[in-house]
């Protein structure tokens, strides 16, 4: 009798651990209506400044993250896809799809400092690597990368790719990772020398989107558009384990603070992965958003997490804005 007791003891202690451990905490805590409809891509923060920028068609919105409040625009831009920042430099730099261009921007002022033509065909994806303290654009028409100097805006290269690139990650410590979503493959590239160092397959991811990386464990999460997270190892290339995501991916980040990596699904839902260890993941949320949330960005200050997309409103009316997710 006194086992059975003991046992029973244990089942309702046990249970409600493993109910937590299931669920990231996440939900919707609120929205930023920015109004109007039309295409949007990135959202990008830039931590120091504690600004999010929203593309959205023509103009980037700019968003003070402790208030929640416009701080301003820049516009009479042409398909901006993304945003990416050099803080010790006071600048940004905006991919203009359909003029082939890099807008440079005062981050303080947001006023314009320069137009750049880069080298390739509808700039996408773009970032910023601290180690080699420049700017790349990938180029999804033409298959291609540019290499600006964040400091002169002077370009200072061209990396030739087999495929159509996407998006793209930098390690911050000489090596950069690039999704191949024709190919299926991850690519890895030298920033300074501009030299592709390495490239292997993501099977059985289909159609890779999104990319985030964990700096610290050399570990890389490719968002397909196949409803998989391939998890891969940056140093060796091999494929760890793929993950069931929800369907359209297009954005993946990772929080180091939590060990959980995200991807936001234009089903309208946010799949939330725990590394529990290098060699060891779980999906432990689906988090419901918005039809269309396809795109994100995360505040690593605080863990909030920021889909601009449009959203609906009580009068099942949609208008553009930002739906923002808290944790608990």
């Amino acid at each position: 009798m006194k086992k059975i007791i003991i046992t029973l003891c244990s089942f309702f202690i046990i249970i409600p651990i493993v109910l937590f451990a299931q669920n990231s905490g996440y939900k919707i805590s609120g929205t930023v209506n920015i109004g109007g409809k039309g295409w949007w891509d990135y959202a990008s923060i830039d931590e120091p400044m504690q600004r999010l920028y929203i593309s959205h068609a023509d103009r980037i919105h700019v968003i003070n993250l402790k208030t929640n409040k416009f701080v301003g625009e820049i516009d009479g831009l042409s398909g901006v896809h993304g945003e990416v920042f050099d803080d010790a430099l006071g600048k940004g730099f905006i991919s203009n799809g359909r003029s082939d261009t890099v807008t440079v921007f005062n981050l303080k002022t947001l006023k314009k400092i320069a137009e750049i033509h880069v080298t390739g065909k509808n700039p996408d994806g773009i970032v910023y690597d601290p180690f080699s303290q420049r700017v790349f654009t990938i180029n999804g028409r033409s298959s291609n990368i540019t290499a600006i100097d964040a400091k002169t805006d002077k370009i200072v290269g061209t990396i030739p790719l087999e495929g159509s690139p996407e998006f793209c990650v930098t390690n911050g410590k000489g090596s950069m990772f690039l999704n191949i979503e024709d190919k299926n493959q991850v690519v890895e590239f030298n920033p300074n020398t501009l030299k592709i160092v390495k490239e292997w397959s993501i099977t059985p991811g289909k159609g890779p989107a999104g990319l985030a990386i964990d700096i610290k464990h050399d570990i890389l999460f490719s968002g397909c558009r196949n409803n998989l997270m391939v998890i891969s190892n940056a140093k060796t290339g091999k494929v760890i384990t793929s993950l069931q995501i929800g369907g359209h991916v297009d954005a993946c980040r990772f929080d180091p603070k939590t060990n959980f990596a995200f991807s936001s699904n234009g089903e309208g839902t946010l799949t939330v992965i725990h590394e529990v260890s290098p060699k060891e993941f779980k999906v432990i949320d689906n988090v419901a958003t918005q039809q269309g949330c396809r795109t994100m960005e995360i505040d690593l200050k605080n863990h909030n997490i920021y889909l601009p997309g449009m959203l609906e409103e009580k009068n099942n009316a949609k208008s553009f804005g930002v739906l923002i997710l808290e944790r608990n």
